[in-house]
């Protein structure tokens, strides 16, 4: 598996796999992954990243209010 050198720095190298995927490897040659591998790739405006959707609260929440109301109530009726 070849890998081109894209773009190096004193901080870590760029290389472009044989599958069109990065790698990122810091200055000691060890490779770069996860978030911060992300985060350099997007620096350097080789990767665009899109923020996942933000779920809906307010279901979840009214939902939880409902599951709570009843459970009070119940309480109140063995207490007597």
């Amino acid at each position: 598996m070849a890998m081109k050198l894209v773009k190096k720095t004193a901080d870590y190298s760029i290389y472009k796999r044989s599958d069109d995927r990065y790698a990122v490897k810091d200055a000691d040659k060890k490779p770069v992954n996860g978030e911060e591998k992300v985060k350099i790739l997007v620096a350097e405006e080789l990767i665009k990243v899109t923020l996942p959707a933000e779920p809906e609260e307010a279901p979840a929440e009214d939902e939880a209010a409902a599951d709570e109301a009843p459970a009070e109530a119940e309480g109140d009726a063995s207490a007597d």
